[in-house]
């Protein structure tokens, strides 16, 4: 579809509008699909909803907590290193 075609679709009496077939196909959106409605200066704009709100490193760090002395990262390695051959001689 061109920018210069239009597709007219009603707002119900419940106040829900139904996407044409051909957008909702294009686009993937299928039923249970989140959408953002923001207002422009030109009508309004639908954008998909992200499956995950969007987080800052802050947010999520020292979620699990640690007890006893700080790791190396020589012990990490080592660490990853271990597991590597445990889960490669389990084979």
């Amino acid at each position: 579809m061109t920018r210069a075609e239009s597709l007219i679709t009603t707002v119900s009496t419940k106040g829900q509008v139904i996407l044409p077939k051909a957008v909702r196909q294009r686009r993937a959106w299928e039923a249970g699909t989140r959408l953002i409605v923001e207002e422009t200066a030109e009508g309004v704009l639908l954008k998909q909803a992200p499956a995950f709100a969007p987080t800052e490193p802050g947010d999520v760090f020292g979620m699990l907590p640690f007890s006893g002395e700080p790791k190396t990262l020589d012990d990490m390695e080592a660490g990853l290193l271990a597991e590597a051959r445990r889960r490669h001689d389990r084979d």
